[in-house]
Order: structure tokens, then C-alpha cells, then sequence
């Protein structure tokens, strides 16, 4: 499915994406070690053990990662010039190894660009949530998108 372009998006409107993934203790350890995260509660069993959780944490930087890339097959994909930002980006709950996460995106506004007549800038809120449906974390994200040619 292509992404939106920016007169598609209308303010207020929830996309509830389909896609949905299991985060494994390998997705975490990988995105760990990847980016040099040697934070114990992430990839120390034993550590993490003692902690309040009882248990490992999954880094909660794959965890906004995986939350805004379930979006983008539904709206953005192919049809975004640049990410601008995120702001607002919290984590309510912890994720764990065999959590399910699913994710809704809300548009919360959308606008032209002042300066370069082919783009627009739309703000989305995303939420992701357990298999509980406890939200395990939020985000306002700004990315810039291309309109329609004429």
C-alpha cells in the first residue's frame, strides 16, 4: 500500500494498523548491542532480575522504533520527504520479552509548507499498546510529505 500524500490526511482521523509484532528477547538484545546500549536492565537476566520489574526491559528506544515503523506502511510509506521530530515521547509502561505490541496513529494536524509548494508538514500522535492494552508508549511526530503533483 503507498502512504498518503498530504491532502489525503484529515485532522482527527485514528488509523488502527494492522500489523502487529511480538518483541523477542533477541529483538532486544540485537537493537542493544547494536547501538551500544550496555544498560543491564536490557541485557542482563541476572541484573535485571534483582530490579523492581524481576525481569529484562525492552529498550525503550526499539520500542518507539517499532511503534512509529507499524505506521508507516499504512501512511507514510513511499510518500515521506523528511522526519522532522518527535516531541511528547513518553513511556507509561514497561515492555517485555513476548509482548505483543499494536499500534493506533491519530493526525492531529496538517498544513502546507510555507516556503516549497510540492510538500506539507502533518503531525501525528502514535500509541502503542501490549497485549493487555495497556499503552506502553506515545509520541507526537512531525514528518514532512509530499503532495499530489498537479
Amino acid at each position: 500500500m503507498a502512504g498518503l500524500y498530504l491532502e489525503e490526511f484529515v485532522v482527527g482521523h485514528v488509523f488502527r494498523h494492522t500489523l502487529r509484532k511480538t518483541v523477542t528477547e533477541s529483538d532486544n538484545m540485537l537493537f542493544s548491542v547494536m547501538t551500544l546500549n550496555p544498560q543491564p536492565l536490557h541485557v542482563d537476566f541476572d541484573f535485571a532480575a534483582k530490579s523492581e520489574w524481576g525481569r529484562p526491559l525492552v529498550n525503550s528506544l526499539f520500542t518507539l522504533g517499532l511503534m512509529i515503523g507499524i505506521s508507516v506502511n499504512d501512511i507514510t510509506v513511499g510518500t515521506t520527504i523528511a522526519n522532522l521530530g518527535m516531541k511528547e515521547t513518553v513511556f507509561p509502561h514497561p515492555v517485555f520479552h513476548g509482548d505483543t505490541i499494536r499500534v493506533e496513529t491519530t493526525v492531529v494536524s496538517v498544513r502546507e509548507s510555507k516556503s516549497k509548494l510540492d510538500r506539507g508538514i502533518v503531525e501525528f500522535e502514535h500509541r502503542a499498546y501490549n497485549q493487555a492494552d495497556v499503552l506502553v508508549a506515545k509520541c507526537t511526530r512531525q514528518a514532512m510529505m509530499m503532495k499530489k503533483a498537479a
